[in-house]
C-alpha cells in the first residue's frame, strides 16, 4: 500500500513537471520569441498562406503518366520589410492561439495540483473544465477569425486587396473538443455534488 502511495505521488508529480515544462517552452518559443520578433529584436517569419480569388497554375507539366498537378486556392503573402504595425499583424493569430493554449495549460496544472488531495471532484475543477472548454473553442472560432481580419488589414490599403478575399473558416474539430470538456465539466460537478451529499450523510 505504501509502495502504491509513492508510485501515486511519484505518478502526480511526473504529470505536474510535464505540464510545467509545457508550458515554460510554450511561454517562451510561442510568446515571448514572436514577441521579440515583432519588436524588431529577433528575425520573424513575414510570410502568411492566404485564399486568393483566382488560383495561377503551377509552371512547368501540369499532367504527366495519370497525375494532375492542380493550382490551390491559396498563395504564399509575403513582406518584403514589414514595419511594426505588419509585424503585430502577421504575429496576432499566433500570439492570440498562444495565450489561449498558455490558460489550458495553466488550468490543466492546477487541476494537476489539486490530486495532491486525492480527489479531483472539487468545485474548482468544474469551473477550471469549464474555462478549459471556453479557450478551446476561443482556439477555433477566435483564432481563425483574427487571421482572417489581420490578412485583411495587410491587404487592405495594396493592390493585392481584389485577388485576396476575406476568408473565414473555423475549426471544427477544436469546436467539438470544447463540446468533450465541457461534458466532462458536468460530469466533474456531478461528481462533487455526490461527494457532498455522501459527506453530508455522514
Amino acid at each position: 500500500m505504501e509502495n502504491q502511495t509513492r508510485w501515486s505521488r511519484l505518478n502526480d508529480h511526473l504529470l505536474e513537471g510535464a505540464l510545467g515544462v509545457a508550458l515554460l517552452l510554450v511561454g517562451l518559443f510561442d510568446l515571448l520569441l514572436p514577441l521579440l520578433g515583432v519588436a524588431g529584436l529577433l528575425p520573424m517569419e513575414t510570410t502568411r498562406l492566404v485564399h486568393i480569388d483566382t488560383p495561377a497554375p503551377p509552371p512547368g507539366i501540369m499532367d504527366a503518366d495519370g497525375m494532375t498537378l492542380r493550382a490551390a486556392s491559396t498563395a504564399e503573402l509575403a513582406l518584403t520589410d514589414p514595419g511594426l504595425p505588419e509585424r503585430l499583424l502577421l504575429a496576432l493569430p499566433g500570439l492570440t492561439g498562444t495565450v489561449l493554449l498558455v490558460v489550458v495549460l495553466g488550468l490543466l496544472l492546477r487541476m494537476a495540483r489539486s490530486l495532491r488531495s486525492g480527489d479531483v471532484f472539487i468545485p474548482g475543477n468544474v469551473w477550471r473544465l469549464h474555462t478549459i472548454a471556453l479557450a478551446v473553442l476561443l482556439i477555433g472560432l477566435a483564432v481563425p477569425l483574427v487571421e482572417a481580419v489581420s490578412t485583411d488589414l495587410l491587404v487592405g490599403a495594396t493592390p493585392l486587396h481584389s485577388m485576396v478575399p476575406f476568408h473565414y473558416e473555423f475549426s471544427t474539430g477544436h469546436v467539438f473538443l470544447a463540446l468533450l470538456v465541457s461534458a466532462a465539466a458536468e460530469a466533474f460537478r456531478h461528481g462533487s455534488r455526490l461527494r457532498a451529499d455522501t459527506e453530508g450523510l455522514v
